[in-house]
Order: structure tokens, then C-alpha cells, then sequence
């Protein structure tokens, strides 16, 4: 550990942006001893100022003895104070000395070793002005607009940059706590919403009452996130597959009868991928959806809703089919995260494909699930036209880094080429709902995923994963034809590239193509690949 922590510290005097990407990144040494049980937030917003102040409980269970900690909080943000008080002792909190080690990491220094299997509770009062959102959600952090009535509505996006934008917490995607609270004290003339379900409404003086929700299950950080605005609630109870369902909706005073028309979609969201992923994965925090000063995010039992009450991606058809205007992509895509990303939830950030592959496929199975298996089909593929295969889908890990955003729409074409190599829908689906079973509110990496497939589908899919994770290159299917023979082979492609392929001629014919050419009888002149199969055909 010692000499990790003086490479890291090499780095830091070489590159800094390279240590604090290892340092937001890596498990440090400073973060392995712990494991974060809750996190018990408390936040007060000052509108005018935009600025913050509050505290977090940090709740954690050593994993080993440990008396240096490393707690993320990201400048300009400030750390005011950190203290523990034992069960045992009634002095009123032990004082905890901390330190700035670089712009976004503190390190708190206890006095005596914290033993292994050690439980223990902090408390970190912090106060600053958080960074503002530039772009939200994709240029995130805190969100301070009005409403058209001139309510003040604020809110928070920060996947990307991280929730110790505006928390301190151990901000990396492999540990969660295992559940959460957010308080939140705000003027009496608005109210507050956050994850899970509301635990108190308290009047606290000065015309102003806190708010405190909480969920039981765990969560990622980013996903802890408050909505404050002037809002309005209404509820219905959908009956899914693990009894009955709480469906709760919150919007504008102002947008209230476009939410309630727009909304109705969402029970048969539910329906669908509650057939295809099996039950909703948070049936005790219930399921929410809050109108949003951004896009949209898929923040865990609180929805974020910003597409505008309209259909489509801010009224347009990402794939350019028609199919993808019948319904709403920020509903669906952002409620299909519930199940990949929030459920299933990749320990790093590298591995983002599997969230975001596997929930744009969520799109193609809801347009399956509306219009047919052809129009599911033909919206899949018409998703194509946006990769731009300029780098591979899979980032670089231990360093915060995300792979290109190819992994959506490849990562998507990629889970539908393997339910066409599987060639049984039954199969598939078994598949996809015993992944959300096996993996059931865990942190994995693509390996696990990788490997589950493969035993599920009785297929080994180890090269056509590395193909389209780990390169830019699109296989391709050459061919020709020559006296009733048919000759093929694949290039472009990585070494022991194997992937079936399936062609039409006169019948559908499936074909197991290698590197070197391989020859079939073959009476017609012409032959279709496939087009559910992510390939360049070429004939020679």
C-alpha cells in the first residue's frame, strides 16, 4: 500500500489531472478498508446565493484496520468540520482531523485505528458554493432556475462528474451504501422531493420546513438527488409481478395536465420490462417519476423528466424509423436504467456499456412491446446511423474514464445480434430477467456479465465481446460467388473472430464463418446478410 501511495503521489507532481483521475478512479488504498453501510444527507440550499450547506452521516464497516480515510469533495466545496461519537461515549463528538490533499480529495486522520468489523457513524458538515451546470445533465452539477410563475426550481445532475460535486462521499461506483437519506430545508412557498419514500415533514421556523425521504435499498451516489420546486403529487398503484406497486408522479403546479396525459405511459413501461427483466428491483422505495430543469436521468426511484411532454427525443426519432416518436424516450430509456445501472451496476465507469447497451436495447424491446417484433427490429437497427465508432465502447479502468458513447447504440446492436445468435426468445428473455435476478442490487464488472451470458446462452461469446467492446472495427463478411459455390470468410476482425451469421437466400441459412475461407454449394446467384446482424458485407 505504501508504495502505491508514493506512485501515486509520483503521478500527482507529474500530471496532476492524471492522479486525481486515479484518485477519483482507483480503489486507494485510503478507500479499500472501508465500506460505506448509509449515507444520512442533509442539505440546505441558498437560492440567492446559490450556495449549500449541510451534513452527511456517514455510516461504514471496516473491511480492515484503518486510520487514514479518503473522502471526496469537489472544490469550490468546502468540508467544515468532521466528527465521530461512539455508542459508549456522551462527550458530545470526537473531533476528526482532515486535509485538502489535492482539489477534490480530503483525507481524515482518527486518532486510534478503526478495528476490522468496526461499525461507525461520521458526521461531515460541509458548506460552498457548488459548481453550477453548464449543460445538465451532461455538463452537470447543481441547477438553479425559476419556474414560468417565478417559484425557485433547483435540482442536481452529476453522473458524470460525480456526486462529491456537492456531498463529501466515497465517490466511486463500486461501493454504495446500502441505503440513504436526504433531507432537504427549503422555504415554505415550495417543497422537496428525493429517492425512495418521505419519511417527515418538519416545520423547522423562519417559514421554512425540511423534508426527509429515504430508500432502503442501495444506491449508486450520483443517484441521491433533490428536487425542490413548486410542486404537485398525485399516485396510483400499478399491480406488478411482486404485488403492488406504488407509481407516484410529481410535477410543476403549471405542467400538471400535460403530466398527467404524458405520464399514462408509464404503467405500460412497467409492464414490458417488467416481462422482459422480471419485477421492478425497488418495489420498497417505489417507483417515481419528477418533472426535471433538465433532459432527463435515471436517478434511482425518482425519474428525472424533462423531454418536454412530448414523444420522442425532444420530439424527434433517434433512429429515424417513426417508430421511436410513439412513445417517450426519456420515460422509457431512463426507467429501463432501474433495471441496468441502478440494479445491475458496473463497479467502473469502463464497463458503462453494460448500463447503456443493455438499457437503449429497453427501447427496442418497448417498441417490440407497442408495435410488433419487425417494428422493434427495424428501430434497432435504424439506431445504427448514430455510431460513429471513433473509439472503443469500453473506457480505461481505474481512471474515471468512460469508453466512447458508442456504447449505447453499439452496445444495443450488440445485445441484439446475440438474441438473433440465440435464435430463441424465450431463451433470451429467460436470460435478461436471470441476469437482474443473479446480480439482483450488486456492483459487477463486464466479466460477470460476460460470463453469465455465455453460460445462458450455451454459447461462448468471448470474441465477438472482445470485437465490439474492445475495438472500433465493424467484422466484415466477405464473399463471392463462383460456379455454385459459395466462399466466405471475415476480416477486419479480431484474431479467432467467430461470430455466426445468419443469410437469406432462398431460406435463411446460417453460416460459421472463419478468418480463412471456407466453401458451401450454393445455387442461387445472390445472397442478404442478415440486417439484424451489425456487419459489413462485401462481395469480392
Amino acid at each position: 500500500m505504501r508504495k502505491l501511495l508514493q506512485l501515486l503521489i509520483i503521478i500527482f507532481l507529474i500530471h496532476p489531472c492524471y492522479a486525481q483521475d486515479s484518485l477519483r478512479g482507483s480503489v486507494t488504498p485510503e478507500r479499500s478498508w472501508w465500506d460505506v453501510t448509509k449515507y444520512d444527507i442533509t442539505v440546505e440550499p441558498d437560492v440567492t446565493a446559490k450556495t449549500i450547506s449541510g451534513s452527511n452521516i456517514i455510516t461504514f464497516r471496516a473491511l480492515a484496520d484503518g486510520k487514514k480515510m479518503q473522502v471526496d469533495l469537489q472544490e469550490p466545496m468546502e468540508i467544515v468540520e468532521v466528527t465521530s461519537k461512539e455508542q459508549h461515549k456522551s462527550d458530545g463528538g470526537r473531533q476528526i482531523s482532515f486535509n485538502r490533499f489535492n482539489n477534490n480529495v480530503y483525507y481524515l486522520d482518527f486518532k486510534e485505528a478503526v478495528k476490522k468489523d468496526e461499525v461507525v457513524a461520521i458526521t461531515i458538515k460541509f458548506a460552498g458554493q457548488p459548481r453550477e451546470a453548464v449543460s445538465p445533465p451532461w455538463d452537470g452539477g447543481w441547477i438553479w432556475k425559476k419556474d414560468r410563475n417565478g417559484y425557485p426550481w433547483i435540482s442536481v445532475a452529476c453522473q458524470t462528474l460525480g456526486a462529491s460535486v456537492w456531498y463529501p462521499c466515497k465517490d466511486h461506483q463500486g461501493d454504495e451504501p446500502d441505503s440513504a437519506s436526504l433531507s432537504m430545508i427549503v422555504p415554505n412557498s415550495i417543497n422537496a422531493i428525493a429517492n425512495g419514500r418521505l419519511r417527515s415533514t418538519s416545520a423547522i421556523g423562519n417559514n421554512k420546513t425540511q423534508y426527509t425521504w429515504a430508500v432502503i435499498n442501495p444506491i449508486n451516489n450520483y443517484n441521491i438527488i433533490p428536487y425542490i420546486g413548486n410542486y404537485v403529487n398525485w399516485t396510483e398503484t400499478y399491480k406488478g409481478e411482486k404485488g403492488n406497486l406504488t407509481l407516484s408522479y410529481w410535477a410543476l403546479k403549471e405542467d400538471e395536465e400535460k403530466a398527467r396525459n404524458q405520464f399514462k405511459q408509464v404503467p405500460l413501461m412497467m409492464k414490458c420490462f417488467e416481462y422482459w427483466f422480471g419485477p421492478y428491483p425497488f418495489y420498497e422505495d417505489g417507483f417515481k417519476i419528477v418533472e426535471a430543469p433538465h433532459l432527463g436521468m435515471e436517478h434511482q426511484s425518482a425519474i428525472a423528466y424533462g423531454n418536454k411532454f412530448s414523444n420522442g427525443y425532444l420530439g424527434k426519432d433517434r433512429s429515424g424509423t417513426g417508430w421511436g416518436n410513439k412513445w417517450d424516450y426519456i420515460i422509457v430509456h431512463e426507467s429501463g436504467h432501474e433495471w441496468f445501472g441502478n440494479n445491475i451496476t458496473t463497479k467502473d465507469i469502463a464497463d458503462m456499456w453494460v448500463h447503456e447497451g443493455f438499457t437503449t436495447y429497453s427501447e427496442t424491446l418497448f417498441t417490440e412491446c407497442q408495435s410488433g417484433k419487425e417494428a422493434g427490429n427495424e428501430y434497432n437497427i435504424g439506431l445504427r446511423r448514430l455510431i460513429e465508432n471513433d473509439e472503443p465502447i469500453t473506457g480505461k479502468y481505474d481512471l474515471n474514464k468512460e469508453g466512447s458513447k458508442d456504447m449505447y447504440e453499439k452496445g444495443s446492436s450488440l445485445v441484439h445480434m446475440i438474441r438473433q445468435i440465440m435464435n430463441d426468445d424465450e431463451k433470451f428473455r429467460m436470460m435478461l430477467r436471470g441476469m437482474n435476478e443473479t446480480f439482483y442490487h450488486k456492483t459487477i464488472n463486464s466479466t460477470d456479465i460476460r460470463k453469465y451470458i455465455n453460460k445462458a446462452a450455451g454459447k461462448n461469446f468471448d470474441k465477438v465481446f472482445d470485437q465490439y467492446l474492445t475495438t472500433k472495427l465493424i467484422p466484415v463478411f466477405e464473399y463471392k460467388i463462383e460456379k455454385g459455390k459459395l466462399s466466405y470468410r471475415w476480416s477486419n476482425c479480431v484474431a479467432g473472430f467467430d461470430m455466426p451469421l445468419k443469410i437469406i437466400t432462398d431460406k435463411d441459412i446460417w453460416l460459421y464463418p472463419k478468418e480463412t475461407w471456407q466453401t458451401m454449394p450454393l445455387n442461387n446467384a445472390r445472397i442478404t446478410v442478415d440486417r439484424n446482424f451489425y456487419v459489413v458485407s462485401r462481395k469480392m
